[in-house]
This record gives structure tokens, C-alpha cells and sequence, in this order.
């Protein structure tokens, strides 16, 4: 059936493409061959040519095979955005292994479950972070353990007496220039950057191609532990290469680099599809909005994938007159919906449709994305390159009628194989229509007359914080290890600057009654959890409403904090 949003599709572009049958890491090996003096990556100042960046990430395959790293095993990557979390994603490929990325805001209690469910035995991380790992680690059964921790400083990719570092903000001071010990690791070893790069062996043999599993990032849900979803090379290929066609990317194209690599539009959308292109990164390792003016001025960004919220705090900056975005040609993400007079001040002042698109981890990011030519504003896009999108009546399957809602699935070659070591959660989570097999989102849309896709709700239970997805089972599973909390229900609360924020419902034990502040259930999930996951708001009560087989109703909860 030909879907109406083909009135709409760019006319230079084909439905669907046909992509590379090789591995991820033949697209680093192909542009280093190709370009080897070009830019690779930018780090405050310092230049990685394409050589620079394929040779360090051969060496670590190389020290990785030492350590034991073999077909499929698991290698968990734990950084803020910097060259290094490049160089270590290319050379976990190359060591024939897979990719777990975690996200670097995750603390010691959570960090345990991304070390013993992939069973990685190594992680790569920085020195910022490395104690918690090794906490993780050493609190898990020895059997569990890692067995080789490699650290990295920031500052092993940029001088410190740079002019670029110099100008970093005073905050990022003790973060980026600091020099942390090496943590203990107990029944393994810990090996720097420095001494992970220098050997002289050669990296094993390739032998992965588009069939094998190449990254396992994981995403929450509703029943508390994250679960690993199974992305083969081929399915992160087909968006990398889509991403590029879709966005007319060429190797003259300069990205700024700020959504974090750990998450999947970061990984799929920025740095593969422009190490896949030739282009140019200029890394930025954290938000900061004037950091991101200057960048953009003096790279000559071409091109930014951002979530709304940067975009808002870029614009509102007292110096903001001092940058020149002339050089933006295309700008656009996801996350959360750019607000209507945001758009139009783009588009007004600086002749730019900001391209907002959707994805999900299990879609390797976009399962969606506006025309470059033809966007809506606040709407998901049509479906991408490849794509089969439809929204359906969730217990009849039906398709649905234009401007009706039901749940969005999806089926194409960007979606993921399954869910690691579980089966059921997997069969869940496909249905299958018209002889093809569709992935469930979990969210609820309707189609517009031209066939644009429109959010409307969720099945899911989910809290979105400036595009982070908070799912609060796992906030509550976290919560419970504390012992004054006797229950716990986490819910949304708006917020004028994040969208949606965490609220936590809490009922405290009687023995710690008036013992026990919110402020100290606030500050405690801030030390225990991610910062975005951490409860910005905390509500105690003396019981939660239950349903009579005695399940928290949390709508009910919800419901009220909506009046």
C-alpha cells in the first residue's frame, strides 16, 4: 500500500536503501583509508585524524585479545562523550567483541547489574568514574567480577595548558583536568590508557560481519532491571548510512557532538553515521550552553543533533549575540517536542527547520523522522528510510483510521533482534502483521491526513526528564534499598525547564518517622542513582492506595498530581 507521507518524502531520496555488508569497523578502516589526514574528531583543540583514531583503536584491540577478549564476549564502555569512548567503541568491534554502553551518570548499586547480566569480564572506563565500577565489581560473587579494568583520563586527548582548556568552564576544572588514582580491583587488574596502547602486537583476525551482535545498550521498562537490547552490525549500519542519506551528509560535514554516546542517537546518529561519512565531530563531553556557542562559531559546525532543551538554554544565553551559527545547515532531534516559538525564532533569524524525529533504543534510534523539507513542528515524522510504521488497536491489532490513536510499531532492518537472556520479554514484545514481524513501542500515536505520525500517550509507564527516560520500577527498586522507606511510588510531576520531573511518593517505616526529612531521601537517591532518575520532588504519606489484590495504584497517584 502506498502510505500517504510519500507525497512528502524527498524527491533526491529512495524509500529504502541498501547498505554496506561489512562490519561497523569497516567504516572506520575505510574512511581512515581513504582520508587519513582529515579531522576526525576535535577535543578542546586537539585534532584526531582519521589515522590517529583507527591506529589507537587497533592497539586497544590489540591489548583487549591480551586480556582475553574473544568472539561475542561482552565489554562494558562506561564515559562521557571524549575521544577515547570512540577509539574504545572501534576497538571492542575490532577485537571481534560487543559494545555495552552504560550510561556514565549510573552509580555503584546500579552499575552492578550492567557488569553481571551482559557477564562482561572487561570495562573501559575513566578515571572520573572508575571507582564506582570497581565498588561494583568487588561487591558482586566473584564469579561475576571483572577481570581488567582499563582507565583513561580526559586529559590523555587534549593538552591542559592549552588555550582550549584554558577557556573551559570553571566547573569542568577538577572534572576534566583532575588526576585519580587507580582504584583496586579485587581478582583483577587495572591497566591505563597509556599502557593499554602501548603494544606492539597486532589486533586478531576480523571476524564479525553484519549477522553478528556488535551492541548491547540497555533500556528499562516496567518491571525495574534494564534489559539489553540485541543490535546486530547490520541493524546500527542501516541507520548510520540512512541517517547520512536522509541528511545529505558529506565528508565536509562538521557535527557538534554533545548527546551523550552512551545513548543511542548519540552512538547511531552522530558518531557512526559520521565516522561512516568522513565527516568531522567536535566532542563536547557535557552540555554548556555558551561551551556550545563557541564551538559552533569557530568549527564552522555544519550540522547539530541536539534534544530541545539545549537548544532553548543556547538561545537564551546573555552572550548568545556574540556566536555566529551561519555555518548550521541542518539542525534536529529528538527526545522531547521543540516548542512552536522556539521553532519559529530558528527559522526566522537563522533560516533553520529544526528536523525533530523518534526513535528507540530498540529501533536503533530513528524508527521516525521529519523531512528535512517538509517538518511539522512538535510531531514524530514519518517513517524512516526502510521503515514500515503503523499505529494499530492494541488488543484487536487493527490498523487504525487516520487521526485515531493506538500504539506506533514499527518493522525494518534498524530494529533489534531481541532482548538479552530474555526470551519472554522478547516474544512480548513482537506481533506479527501482514506476514512481517513488528516491534511493539510501548507509545501511543495517531497519523495525520499526510501521513505524519503525532505522540499522544504512552502504554508504557514512563517519566521523560529533558529527554532522559526515567522508568520508575527501577527508581522504586532503587529507593527500597534505603531503611527508612517502606513503599515507594514514583510518578511525574511537570516542570517548567524539563518537561517532566521525578516525584516519589514515599511511606516511611514507623521507626523512622520524624527521624527522616524528604531534603534526606532526596539527597540519598542523588548518591545511589543517576541524577536524572534521582526524585526531585519527595511526598510522604501514610499509606499509598492499593487495588484489592494489593498493587499500588499509581495511576491513581498520578492522576492526582495531573489536577
Amino acid at each position: 500500500m502506498e502510505r500517504s507521507h510519500y507525497k512528502f518524502w524527498p524527491k533526491r531520496l529512495p524509500h529504502g536503501i541498501t547498505v554496506p555488508a561489512t562490519s561497523l569497523w569497516d567504516n572506520l578502516e575505510t574512511s581512515a583509508r581513504r582520508y587519513p589526514g582529515k579531522a576526525a574528531l576535535v577535543f578542546f583543540g586537539r585534532i584526531f585524524s582519521y589515522h590517529d583514531v583507527h591506529q589507537q583503536a587497533l592497539r586497544l584491540a590489540a591489548r583487549l585479545q591480551s586480556l582475553g577478549v574473544r568472539k561475542g564476549d561482552r565489554v562494558m564502555l562506561d564515559m562521557q562523550n571524549c575521544p577515547q569512548l570512540v577509539i574504545a567503541h572501534f576497538a571492542i568491534l575490532r577485537a571481534n567483541a560487543v559494545v555495552v554502553p552504560v550510561n556514565p551518570m549510573n552509580r555503584a548499586e546500579e552499575l552492578k547489574h550492567y557488569i553481571s547480566d551482559p557477564d562482561a569480564k572487561v570495562a573501559i572506563t575513566t578515571a572520573d568514574l572508575a571507582g564506582d565500577i570497581a565498588k561494583a565489581s568487588n561487591a558482586l560473587p566473584v564469579n561475576q567480577r571483572l577481570a581488567h579494568l582499563v582507565v583513561t583520563h580526559f586529559a590523555d586527548a587534549f593538552d591542559p595548558q592549552s588555550p582550549e582548556a584554558a577557556a573551559m568552564p570553571a566547573a569542568w576544572r577538577d572534572w576534566l583536568l583532575g588526576r585519580h588514582p587507580l582504584p583496586a580491583l579485587d581478582g583483577g587488574t587495572v591497566t591505563s590508557w597509556e599502557n593499554a596502547l602501548d603494544t606492539a602486537a597486532g589486533p586478531p583476525p576480523l571476524e564479525v560481519g553484519a549477522a553478528d551482535l556488535a551492541v548491547l545498550p540497555y533500556t528499562s521498562g516496567t518491571t525495574g532491571l534494564p534489559k539489553g537490547c540485541m543490535h546486530l552490525h547490520s541493524s546500527i549500519m542501516h541507520n548510520a548510512v540512512a541517517s547520512c542519506v536522509w541528511g545529505n551528509a558529506t565528508t565536509e560535514n562538521v557535527a557538534l557532538l554533545v548527546v551523550p554516546m552512551f545513548h543511542i542517537t548519540g552512538m547511531v546518529s552522530a558518531m557512526h553515521s559520521s565516522i561512516y561519512a568522513g565527516a568531522t565531530l567536535v566532542v563536547m563531553p557535557r552540555w554548556d550552553r555558551d561551551v556550545a556557542g563557541r564551538l559552533i562559531s569557530h568549527w564552522k559546525v555544519t550540522s547539530w543533533t541536539n534534544i530541545p532543551t539545549m537548544v532553548i538554554d543556547l538561545l537564551a544565553s546573555p552572550n548568545f549575540d556574540q556566536y555566529d551559527l551561519s555555518s548550521l545547515i541542518h539542525i534536529g532531534g529528538g527526545g522531547a517536542a521543540m516548542p512552536q516559538a522556539v521553532a519559529q525564532r530558528l527559522h526566522e533569524q537563522f533560516g533553520l527547520r529544526y528536523v525533530e524525529g523518534y526513535g528507540l533504543t530498540e529501533t536503533a534510534a530513528p524508527s521516525h523522522s521529519n523531512p528535512p523539507d517538509d517538518p511539522k513542528q512538535q510531531c514524530l515524522g514519518v517513517p524512516f528510510m526502510s521503515c514500515d510504521a503503523r499505529v494499530i488497536d492494541p488488543e484487536t491489532l487493527r490498523e487504525m483510521p487516520v487521526g485515531e490513536q493506538g500504539e506506533i510499531v514499527m518493522h525494518g532492518p534498524m530494529i533489534f533482534a531481541g532482548y538479552w537472556k530474555r526470551p519472554e520479554a522478547t516474544a512480548a514484545t513482537f506481533i506479527e502483521i501482514d506476514g512481517k514481524r513488528f516491534f511493539r513501542s510501548g507509545d501511543l500515536g495517531r497519523i495525520d491526513e499526510d501521513g505524519y505520525f503525532f505522540l499522544t500517550d504512552r502504554l508504557k509507564r514512563m517519566i521523560n526528564a529533558s529527554g532522559f527516560k526515567v522508568w520508575p520500577a527501577e527508581v522504586e527498586a532503587l529507593m527500597f534499598r534505603h531503611p527508612a522507606i517502606q513503599e515507594a511510588c514514583v510518578i511525574c510531576a511537570k516542570d517548567s525547564y524539563r518537561g517532566e520531573t521525578v516525584k516519589a511518593v514515599v511511606v516511611l517505616r514507623a521507626t523512622h518517622k520524624g527521624q527522616v526529612s524528604e531534603q534526606d531521601i532526596i539527597g540519598w537517591c542523588r548518591e545511589n542513582m543517576a541524577v536524572y532518575k534521582a526524585p526531585r520532588i519527595v511526598q510522604f504519606t501514610d499509606a499509598l492506595p492499593k487495588s484489592g489484590s494489593g498493587k499500588v495504584m499509581w495511576r491513581t497517584l498520578q492522576e492526582a498530581q495531573a489536577d
